[in-house]
């Protein structure tokens, strides 16, 4: 990042929440560079802005979705670090699983790492093991795990659907592109603050979005596919909230 400003670079972008700290160190030695970091934390003057997944509205739809899905009644849940932007995700699949099928019972892991596939796949056995017939895939290597012993999954941010046709049902997309050109506006017109840019992490932005369904189109009862659609209506004219809930989730399932 130093590299980036002393070269001139007018704005720098940080997707990994994991380098906010020594983001905010360096632009406090470049007031004049303009940086946007994925945090839960507050902007800071005069030039460092913040942006935050708040990609709970389209992790709700999934979970209507394996809430009716599930044949077991039992959803595994593998994540990489219980903190508040992974949490307020799992936190909205659980809420919307509960709205179809207030049977729903929960396991949830964390492997307190971001990337180990192997770990997570480990996980997402242990709990098929025990019942799970519906995986909600935080992490890398839970759908395979899914796939191997014929389960389903849930996506999470970006849409695999392409590599696990009949696996994957339903994913979250989070779409940066709202944050990243309202910044590079802001910048060119000279205007950049040290705002939060989290809003435009959520659907009425375009921020984020229920993947297409694909080849669970017709998979999915027809039913389940007219109330995700109408919660999808409501979220974006403004008369269905989701609920941020930032602790970390609680397992239900015995």
């Amino acid at each position: 990042m130093r590299g980036y400003a002393e070269k001139g670079h007018q704005l720098i972008v940080g997707e990994s929440f994991a380098v906010e700290a020594a983001a905010r160190k360096v632009a406090k030695d470049y007031p004049k560079v303009s940086f946007v970091m994925g945090s839960s934390g507050k902007p800071q003057e005069p030039n460092f802005a913040v942006f935050d997944n708040y990609i709970q509205e389209p992790a709700y739809l999934t979970g209507m979705i394996a809430g009716a899905m599930t044949k077991s009644n039992k959803i595994g849940m593998v994540g990489g670090y219980p903190i508040p932007e992974v949490n307020r995700l799992m936190n909205a699949f659980m809420a919307g699983a509960k709205e179809t099928n207030p049977k729903s019972e929960f396991m949830v892991t964390f492997i307190n790492s971001w990337f180990d596939p192997p770990k997570a796949k480990e996980a997402a056995f242990a709990m098929i093991d025990k019942g799970a017939d519906v995986m909600y895939a935080e992490r890398f290597g839970v759908a395979d795990a899914a796939k191997e012993r014929g389960k389903l999954a849930i996506g999470n941010v970006i849409n695999t659907q392409d590599k696990y046709p009949d696996t994957v049902v339903a994913s979250a997309l989070w779409n940066m592109e709202p944050t990243i050109d309202l910044a590079i506006k802001m910048v060119k017109d000279g205007k950049f603050k040290a705002a939060d840019y989290g809003s435009y992490s959520m659907m009425k932005h375009k921020g984020s979005e229920l993947a297409p369904l694909g080849t669970f189109e017709n998979k999915i009862p027809a039913d389940i596919v007219a109330k995700v659609r109408a919660k999808e209506k409501a979220i974006l004219a403004g008369q269905f909230t989701v609920k941020v809930d930032d602790n970390q989730p609680k397992p239900t399932a015995k």
